[in-house]
Formats: C-alpha cells, structure tokens, sequence
C-alpha cells in the first residue's frame, strides 16, 4: 500500500470541499471496498477524507410517507432496521444476501452503491482492463467471461455492477442526494447514477467530481409482495450470477431490477407491461438486445427459471 494522508471532515460540505481541493484523494466510510483496492494498488490515493463522524447514520420518515436513509447508515442496520422490513422487504433481503455479517457491519449505503466491479481482470494488474487504464483493452473479452455482462455492455467492457443492494433500491425508485463543494445539492434518480460502459467504463457514475452523497430516499412503500432471489456459485458470501427484486401486486402487475446482468442495476419498464402473461413474456422483453459470450450464455435461460422461480413464491 502507498502512503497516503488524512483527514477528519467535519460536515458534508467541508468533505466536497476537501476533495475539490485535494488532486487524487478520496472519501472512505466503512473502507470494505476501497481498502481492499488500496492494497492491491488498483486505487491509489494521495488522501483520505474520513466522513465517518458527519452524522448521515439515521432512517427517517419523510413528507410524502417514504424514508430517508442516511449515507452512513451501516448495511446490517438497515437491513434490521422495522421500517424498512416491514414496508421495503426487498431491501432488507438484499442487503442480507450481500457479503458477510462482519462486512454488512461496516459497509455504507452510500459506499454499497459506489462500490467497484468484481471482474477477475479489473482485479489482476497484470492484465489490461479499460476500467482500470482506459485505452488498455478489456482481457475479459476473449477471455474468462462466465460471470460478466450480457446486458449493455460495450467492446470496451462487459464488467458487472456488484452490489444486492442497489438492485433493490432500482426497483423500489430510489433517489440519491448529494451536495458539492459550492453547497449546491441534487437529487438523482438511481435509474440515472450508475452508467454503461460504453467508450468510457472508467466513468461509473454521473456524479461531478467531488459531489459527495448524503442520503438516499425512497418513496411511500410499494406495498405488494416483494422478492428478492439471488442465484451465486455458493451458499454465501459470493456476488451474484445473476439477482432478481421484484415487487408483484394482487392484480398481476409487478416491477422487476436485475442484478449480475449489465454494468448497472438492469430495470426494464417497458417489460413490465408484460407482468400479467406471465414470467415468460417479462423475460422475453429483459433479455432482447442480450450480447451473451460462449462462457456467459447460460445466464439467457438462467434469468427465465429465476423469473419464474420468483412469480412461483410471489403465489405461494
């Protein structure tokens, strides 16, 4: 690991501020991702900027009957926390399904969703990778690809997004909040904060340099039944191959986010028209424009059976 130095923010705005000022430093909270990217110097920052004590840790009840979750609210704490498993049950098994119960113990809401892919080649230094040094190439292309995109990836990347979490924030129509250096704040809709590879799979998200986040909310609850399936290699402690959230009301109607399949949380709207034929169709209208590899293709019929597994336990 480099050396590095640091600091201890001491408001949301003063952390913006620190980065703005700051060439090649970075925020950390609970470090679960970062740190491991510090050691293998795939993340090599001149400066730390501790945002741990700035008081984002709480879940609160907003005007409009939904909730608003701090960035620093720990994952084991809202997936336990009554609200949020009683009203976005999808959340809560998501965030359970994700890492271990000592990481789930560190890790942020803000940091889940910023976390980096896990492509094997992303990871190895010694292989080119466009996420890592754009313009180096992408090995995963012709190369080890079973566990990679097959939805919007680009002949630049087809890395993954990681996170169980933000899937079940696409479906549940989350909105991120920030504030930058200036004071200035947006709200973006998750649909917009997370991007596809394109020409760029170094830019992951839409945020501006700096712009820190504070908080994301979500909307009165869906109500409904809500799922969330995770199929992986093992047992636990394993990311996805791919994941389902959903949310299926009484009438037959649903809404459905994929994880494991693209660059970003995978939601289909126009898809969800289908819900009331059947997982079929819904699977049929997810998976057009699909760009599988030899090694990855087994994930085509792998979301049909997990979609169906998932209306089968919605009746049940």
């Amino acid at each position: 690991m480099k050396s590095f130095t640091y600091e201890r923010a001491d408001s949301p705005r003063a952390a913006a501020a620190a980065i703005a000022r700051t060439p090649n430093a970075k925020f950390i909270a609970g470090g679960t991702n970062l740190l491991d990217l510090m050691k293998l110097q795939i993340e090599t920052p001149a400066h730390l900027i501790d945002v741990n004590h700035l008081g984002l840790d709480t879940v609160e009840k907003t005007r409009d009957g939904g909730i608003r979750i701090g960035a620093l609210v720990r994952n084991t704490d809202l997936a336990a926390h009554k609200t949020v498993r009683r009203d976005y049950a999808v959340l809560s098994r998501a965030l359970v399904s994700g890492a271990s119960g000592q990481l789930r113990n560190k890790a942020t809401t803000a940091g889940n969703l910023l976390q980096r892919t896990r492509c094997p080649y992303f990871y190895d230094t010694t292989k080119p990778c466009n996420k890592r040094q754009p313009g180096s190439g992408c090995a995963a292309i012709g190369g080890y690809s079973r566990g990679l995109a097959i939805l919007g990836v680009s002949d630049q990347c087809i890395a993954t997004h990681p996170s169980d979490m933000a899937v079940a924030m696409r479906v549940l129509d989350a909105v991120v909040e920030t504030v930058a250096s200036d004071g200035t704040t947006r709200a973006i809709p998750i649909a917009d904060l997370h991007t596809l590879p394109g020409a760029t799979p170094h830019i992951e998200t839409t945020l501006k340099p700096g712009e820190f986040i504070t908080a994301v909310t979500l909307p009165r609850p869906a109500g409904g039944t809500q799922v969330y399936r995770k199929v992986r290699d093992r047992a636990s402690y394993a990311f996805a191959t791919i994941s389902v959230a959903a949310v299926l009301q009484p009438d037959g109607t649903g809404r459905f986010a994929f994880g494991g399949l693209a660059h970003k949380p995978w939601r289909v709207e126009s898809a969800e028209a289908q819900a009331p034929q059947g997982a079929g169709p819904v699977a049929d209208a997810v998976l057009a424009g699909a760009r599988p590899t030899a090694q990855n293709a087994y994930k085509v019929p792998l979301v049909r059976r997990t979609l169906a597994a998932v209306f089968s336990e919605a009746k049940a």
